[in-house]
């Protein structure tokens, strides 16, 4: 890069040679990219020096850069804070950003309030909280706030205690899940105890927990409070249940948080195992973006100082797979953790389980992304855009005639709205007309007719595109029936079956979509479920017919007792199976005319 203004030119000549944050911005203003260095003036002079060797995105940074801001530190290790800060403030589009994953809860425990509780979230927003999990299976979640609301009295309410508070102690109180803080029924000393416990417990400090549990109910026997003894004691039996998924494996060397690291190209995932006691207890990730072109030490250095560092209850002993960037100012930062690289034994084998685990999180990722772009095509918009439509089809309609050799002819409407099927607006059309029934052409049309008719006279509004089963022969008369009726005017298509070809009014030539097409699948969708709703209500029709002809000959059985016979055995083949005592149960029917009925009905057949 030659030049970037002489104003620009000026402040990086003016710039020390000291340790400091820089931070380059477009002509908006906006903050473009974060960066430390130990000699300020030298690093940022590099980006505009002609000779200086570029990677790809940073030459797109260069182009962008209009103005740059820098901020002087003390030292080095203070620039690595201080530009831990900065990203989090502005997330430059150039840095290194981490991504939290919402797709799991936490059990949030909120220790800034004076008498704190016990939350499931997503986010991890609340002030002063400590968070446990995420918890990839629910029912593990469920069963872990079963055994606190069972084991701990934690309030449950959302009073802003002490500054708020109810006139009365709540049902919890009355059933023993809560000693009543919110009335002053508990101090502020017992429930802190209490919740101590709490926080062992989802820690994973279970030896501890189950020993005054033991002891509790131990004195509720004493006491005779054999109801509250035989609680504790199924809750310790949970509690040895609920140990099994939270300890994932017995790892050995006290305890530790083990940092695991797995990449693909631009995408990479750091994982955090909590080992308590030898055990690991928990896991966390987070996604790292904009990652290209920065090596994976320098990923791992900010994974680091932007989770790892700020992170309360964090151990005192962090196991990592591999040195990242800037170890010397991470020591300075923080004298008292012990970083660790190993190459054998116990703590190679968390490490390896961290990046067993970042692995699999990032070929969940792979496939979450997979599938996210299969969805990203909404198939609504994606047929409007193939067909050429004006407007987007939201209200779809699918028409479909079904007969059997020119008897009980019936058509059918589906209704689609936003892509589901809307069955509250579901049609379906006895065909009237001598010519429709034996002619497929006019049955669409009288379908057509009588749907569009009917919605103008209801005064509700038309559907955004009609689809006709069948090729041009039937689209046409769909267009000429559509004309009949001068207010509606829509879009019409058909879809033929054979080579799932889509035909529209005046083209001579055909649409054929890819068969992975969400336009395609659609159509598919609606044809199917059209014919499926002409299908069934044709046989109903002809089951119909074909039982009430035979039963027409049979003195003492009308349309009601016709049409209770078909409800209840579904069809002539059912009557015949039946025997007397079933039929003679129904309403109206004797033995006597159980048994006629049965006679004719073998007869004829025989």
């Amino acid at each position: 890069m030659t030049d970037k203004g002489e104003t620009l030119s000026r402040k990086v000549a003016s710039l020390p040679e000291s340790p400091g944050v820089y931070l380059w911005k477009d002509v908006d203003g906006g903050v473009l990219y974060v960066g430390k260095a130990k000699r300020l003036r030298s690093r940022v002079r590099s980006y505009l020096s002609d000779d200086y060797n570029l990677s790809p995105k940073n030459r797109i940074l260069v182009r962008r850069i209009a103005d740059v801001d820098t901020i002087l530190v003390a030292k080095e290790s203070d620039a690595l804070i201080l530009e831990n800060n900065l990203i989090k403030e502005h997330q430059p589009w150039f840095n290194v950003r981490l991504r939290d994953d919402k797709s799991y809860p936490r059990i949030a425990v909120t220790v800034g309030e004076t008498f704190p509780r016990v939350l499931v979230v997503r986010k991890t927003d609340i002030k002063n909280a400590r968070y446990f999990g995420p918890y990839t299976d629910v029912t593990v979640l469920r069963r872990t706030l079963r055994i606190i609301r069972r084991i701990f009295t934690v309030r449950s309410c959302h009073y802003n205690l002490p500054k708020e508070s109810p006139e009365r102690a709540c049902l919890d109180f009355h059933i023993g899940r809560c000693l009543a803080p919110c009335v002053g029924q508990q101090s502020r000393e017992e429930y802190g105890k209490m919740l101590d416990d709490v926080l062992m417990f989802l820690e994973g400090r279970t030896v501890e927990v189950r020993t005054r549990l033991r002891e509790r109910m131990d004195e509720a026997s004493k006491h005779l409070e054999y109801e509250r003894a035989a609680e504790i004691r199924n809750s310790l039996q949970w509690l040895e249940q609920i140990e099994k998924p939270q300890s994932l494996e017995l790892i050995g060397g006290g305890d530790a948080d083990a940092i695991g690291y797995a990449r693909d190209g631009d995408d990479a995932v750091a994982t955090m195992l909590r080992v308590k006691a030898g055990k690991v207890v928990a896991r966390d990730h987070r996604f790292l973006e904009g990652i290209a072109e920065v090596s994976d030490d320098e990923v791992l250095s900010a994974f680091l100082v932007r989770y790892i560092l700020p992170m309360p209850g964090r151990e005192s002993r962090i196991v990592l797979p591999f040195v990242p960037a800037d170890i010397d100012m991470l020591e300075t930062l923080e004298p008292d953790v012990e970083w660790l690289v190993p190459k054998r034994g116990s703590n190679r084998g968390l490490v390896d389980l961290a990046d067993q685990n970042a692995r699999h999180m990032m070929e969940s990722f792979k496939l979450e992304s997979f599938e996210t772009e299969e969805r990203v095509t909404d198939p609504v918009y994606a047929l409007g855009r193939d067909l050429g439509l004006t407007v987007v089809p939201r209200n779809i309609v699918c028409i479909d005639i079904s007969t059997s050799q020119g008897r009980d002819t019936v058509g059918s409407l589906v209704w689609f709205e936003g892509g589901r099927p809307k069955k509250a607006e579901y049609r379906k059309y006895k065909i009237k007309t001598e010519e429709a029934q034996q002619n497929d052409f006019a049955a669409v049309a009288e379908v057509v007719s009588r749907f569009l008719t009917r919605r103008l006279a209801e005064a509700k509004a038309m559907p955004d595109l009609m689809v006709i089963d069948g090729g041009k022969g039937q689209l046409n008369s769909a267009v000429e029936a559509a004309r009949a009726v001068p207010p509606a005017d829509m879009p019409i298509v058909s879809l033929a079956k054979r080579e799932e070809e889509i035909f529209f009014p005046g083209r001579k030539d055909s649409l054929r979509l890819p068969a992975r097409s969400p336009s395609r699948r659609l159509l598919q969708r609606m044809r199917d479920e059209a014919h499926r709703v002409a299908v069934t209500y044709n046989r109903k029709r002809r089951t119909q017919r074909t039982l009430t002809s035979e039963l027409l000959a049979i003195a003492g059985i009308g349309p009601t007792k016709r049409r209770l016979l078909l409800e209840h055995f579904g069809s002539v083949a059912g009557v015949k199976l039946a025997n007397v005592n079933e039929i003679a149960a129904l309403k109206g029917f004797s033995e006597r005319l159980a048994e006629r009925l049965l006679e004719h009905l073998t007869g004829t057949e025989d």
